[in-house]
C-alpha cells in the first residue's frame, strides 16, 4: 500500500508542478498548514512568532482541523484562520464504506485544494514533517514554494524539503522551517507558547478565584488526555488528590473536558477529600485563565497541559507511550518536569492500547504515585523563592 501511495505521489508531483506559480522575491502571502489536534498545535506556536517577527508585511494564513480552531482564534501573530477536515486526524469517525473510505482523502484533497488555489498564495509551511497529504495540497493549490521535511512521501511535492531529524522536538522542526525561509535577526527572542484566553474568560477566572482561593496557591489536576493508553491509573491519582488536600496552603482543583466526567468522578470518588470540581464546566480559555494563577498543573501527556505551559504555570507532566523529547513541554526546562517510566518498549508511540495487550500499559503503571508527589512538592518549593 505505502508503495502504491509512493508511486501515485510520485506521479502527482510530475503533473502538478506544471500548475504552480513562480516563486516570488517578496511573498504576500503566506500558507502554515497544520493539522494535528491540540497540544501540537500549541507545540507550533512558537514557529508562527519567528513567522511573523520575519515577515512582519505578509499576510500569514493558518489551516488547522475545526478541532484546533479555539488554539489560535486570539493569535496576534496570524492574519487569517481557516479549518479543513484533515483525513486521519478525526478522532471521530464517520461511517463510510470500503472504497468511500479510500477514496475520501483524495475528493477532500482536490476540493481544499480548489479552495485554496484561488487565494494564490506565495508560501506553504508543511508544519507536520510527515504529512504527504497537507505537502500534495499545496501542490495542488498551486503554491510556488512548498518548505516541509524530506520524508519518503512528502519529499517529492516540496521545492524546499529539509532534512529530516525524526527524534528532533516537533517545535524545534517547526522553528527549522521558518529558519530556513529566513534566519533569525539578532537579538530576536525564542518564544514560549502562546494562547491567549478571551477578556471574559480572564475575568471569570479572577471571579472565580477571588471567591475561592484566599491566601492559598491553586493547584490543578487535569488527569484526561486524548489517548487511552496515556492514562494514569486512577487509584493513583487519587492517593496524589488526597496527599496534596492535607496542605492547607494548597487550594485543589480537578479539571478536564467534556466527556471527561466519569473517569474523574471515579478518582474523585476514591478520594477521602473531596477537591473542587471544574471537569466538563470550563471552556479552553476559562481553563487557561485559570491555569495562569496556578501555582502547579499535574496531568499526563495531554492537549490541556501543553495549554498550562502556554499560560505560564509550573507543570508535572507523565509520559507513557507518547515521545516526551518530541512531544514534550517547551519552556523553561526547570518549570516543567516529565516523569516516565524507563522500559525497552516506550516510546512507543502507540497511544489507543499498549501494543503488548495489557490493559493497563507498563510504562503507565510503573510510575508510583509518590514520584509525582515528590516532584510536585519540589515544584512548589521552587516557586515559593
Amino acid at each position: 500500500m505505502r508503495f502504491l501511495r509512493l508511486m501515485l505521489l510520485h506521479a502527482l508531483a510530475l503533473v502538478a508542478r506544471r500548475l504552480a506559480r513562480r516563486p516570488s522575491d517578496d511573498p504576500a502571502h503566506i500558507l502554515f498548514i497544520k493539522p494535528d489536534h491540540l497540544g501540537d498545535v500549541l507545540l507550533a506556536t512558537p514557529a508562527l512568532a519567528a513567522l511573523r517577527a520575519r515577515y512582519p508585511d505578509a499576510r500569514i494564513t493558518a489551516l488547522v482541523g475545526p478541532w484546533s480552531r479555539p488554539m489560535l482564534e486570539r493569535s496576534p501573530h496570524i492574519d487569517t484562520l481557516q479549518t479543513c477536515p484533515f483525513p486521519g486526524f478525526e478522532r471521530e469517525r464517520a461511517q463510510r464504506g470500503p472504497l468511500a473510505r479510500l477514496l475520501w482523502p483524495y475528493a477532500v484533497l482536490l476540493r481544499q485544494a480548489a479552495l485554496l488555489r484561488a487565494a494564490r498564495y506565495d508560501i506553504a509551511i508543511v508544519a507536520r514533517d510527515d504529512h504527504w497529504w497537507g505537502a500534495a495540497l499545496a501542490l495542488l493549490a498551486g503554491v510556488p514554494r512548498r518548505v516541509g521535511f524530506a520524508t519518503p512521501e512528502c519529499a517529492p511535492l516540496l521545492t524546499d524539503a529539509l532534512p529530516w531529524n525524526p527524534a528532533e522536538h516537533v517545535t524545534r522542526q517547526a522553528l527549522a522551517l521558518v529558519g530556513h525561509l529566513r534566519p533569525p535577526a539578532p537579538g530576536e527572542m525564542l518564544m514560549r507558547t502562546l494562547f491567549r484566553p478571551a477578556p471574559q474568560d480572564i475575568a471569570w477566572a479572577d471571579a472565580w478565584l477571588a471567591a475561592r482561593l484566599g491566601q492559598r496557591r491553586l493547584v490543578i489536576i487535569q488527569p484526561g488526555t486524548g489517548g487511552a493508553a496515556k492514562h494514569w491509573l486512577d487509584e493513583r491519582w487519587a492517593e496524589v488528590g488526597d496527599a496534596l488536600a492535607e496542605d492547607d496552603g494548597l487550594l485543589l482543583v480537578m479539571a478536564g473536558g467534556p466527556g471527561e466526567e466519569e473517569r474523574a468522578g471515579r478518582i474523585m470518588g476514591a478520594m477521602r477529600q473531596m477537591p473542587l470540581d471544574l471537569v466538563g464546566k470550563t471552556s479552553l480559555g476559562q481553563l487557561a485563565a485559570l491555569m495562569a494563577r496556578a501555582a502547579l498543573v499535574l496531568g499526563v501527556d495531554s492537549g490541556p497541559l501543553h495549554l498550562a505551559a502556554a499560560a505560564g504555570a509550573p507543570t508535572v507532566q507523565i509520559y507513557g507511550p507518547g515521545n516526551e523529547r518530541r512531544f514534550g513541554p517547551w519552556g523553561h526546562p526547570g518549570r516543567h518536569t516529565v516523569l516516565r517510566a524507563e522500559l525497552w518498549c516506550r516510546p512507543c508511540g502507540v497511544l489507543d492500547a499498549c501494543p503488548r495487550g495489557l490493559a493497563t500499559p507498563e510504562c503507565m503503571a510503573k510510575v508510583p504515585a509518590r514520584q509525582l508527589l515528590a516532584a510536585a512538592a519540589s515544584s512548589l518549593a521552587r516557586e515559593t523563592r
